[in-house]
């Protein structure tokens, strides 16, 4: 786990301070929120395989291309004029590739190639908002990759708990942006719903990966671990991280081996948390009217990977050591959790 966080070019304690903050936040977030989809499903638990199922009488909106370059644009415009301008590039200069075809694998990326060209978006638009909400995190990265370009082609590249910093903000606009154009009341319900799904899967989902993956490395300190013994851990911390509203089988024991990080990328996952609830608090400290936050962000994405994480933030009056700065990001979600509750 050390040689992962120093890879990452993040500190062992603020790790931890993350992994303690949103374990605590469990009852809070995972739990509120799965017993009240299973309310939403009419029953007292859910299945596991119903998880991420679409809310019963789900519908969407379908958007053309040209609406969502508008909606993406106009969120990063009313932010920060100079965004949208960079964002603007990619569709003036087709630097997007979007339409689906045969043969064309599925997936989002947004390539840098190298700082001297300009990057290239990979992606699939279907016409539905979540099509939009993945454009405007693309569009976030090619925005971070302009940006950060100068620094060259050893310094640009930003360690992976950074990486997600401009996409899952530029997302993060995006969102709010359109939740604050929709009147339908039972859209917005969904809207939410389904930002938080995405943060539960984010968030809480990797930290229960992460935390298994370490009682596991843990444990195999004092011989070899049997395949029971691994679902034993599996089970224990998937009910710890989901909560009593979900129901799981016998044969959900062996659902670790579906996980390819825990092999081929040992402790990698926890980068995903990490860059979400980086990007909540940094939105928290936005919405709180933090004065020269724009200038300040932009200086953050310039940066590329000159600096680490503390002096990224300091600006903004933020430490990622401090666990209360991961529970500032998880008030974001935990609030959109009452916006639901209160809809109910």
């Amino acid at each position: 786990m050390s040689s992962r966080n120093l890879e990452n070019q993040v500190e062992d304690d603020v790790v931890e301070a993350l992994v303690s903050a949103v374990k605590s936040a469990y009852p809070q977030l995972s739990h509120r929120y799965y017993a009240l989809k299973a309310k939403w499903f009419g029953v007292d638990q859910l299945d596991y395989w119903d998880r991420n199922a679409p809310l019963p009488d789900q519908a969407d909106r379908s958007y053309s291309w040209s609406d969502a370059r508008s909606t993406v644009l106009d969120a990063y415009g009313a932010f920060e004029p100079k965004l949208a301008e960079i964002a603007g590039q990619f569709f003036d200069k087709r630097w997007i590739d979007a339409p689906p075809r045969p043969g064309k694998d599925s997936g989002a990326f947004s390539h840098p190639t190298v700082p001297s060209v300009h990057p290239y978006i990979l992606m699939n638009f279907h016409g539905k908002s979540r099509d939009v909400m993945t454009l405007a995190h693309e569009l976030g990265h090619g925005v971070h990759q302009v940006l950060s370009a100068p620094q060259g082609a050893l310094m640009s590249d930003t360690p992976l708990t950074l990486a997600e910093t401009a996409s899952v903000f530029g997302e993060m606009l995006t969102f709010q942006s359109m939740l604050g154009h929709e009147a339908d009341a039972n859209l917005r319900r969904i809207m939410i719903a389904g930002k938080v799904e995405d943060m539960m899967n984010t968030v809480v989902r990797q930290i229960a990966f992460h935390e298994f993956e370490r009682l596991v490395h843990d444990e195999r300190r004092g011989g070899e671990l049997t395949a029971e013994r691994l679902g034993d851990i599996w089970m224990q911390i998937q009910t710890e991280s989901l909560g009593p509203a979900l129901r799981f089988d016998e044969d959900y024991r062996h659902f670790w081996a579906y996980i390819p990080h825990f092999i081929h990328s040992p402790f990698y996952v926890y980068a995903y948390a990490f860059g979400d609830c980086l990007v909540n608090s940094l939105y928290d400290v936005f919405d709180g009217g933090h004065p020269g936050f724009q200038a300040k962000y932009l200086d953050m994405l310039k940066a590329g990977g000159t600096l680490r994480h503390k002096e990224l933030l300091a600006p903004f009056g933020l430490d990622a050591s401090d666990p209360e700065f991961w529970g500032r990001g998880l008030n974001v979600i935990s609030r959109m959790v009452d916006d639901l509750e209160s809809m109910d």
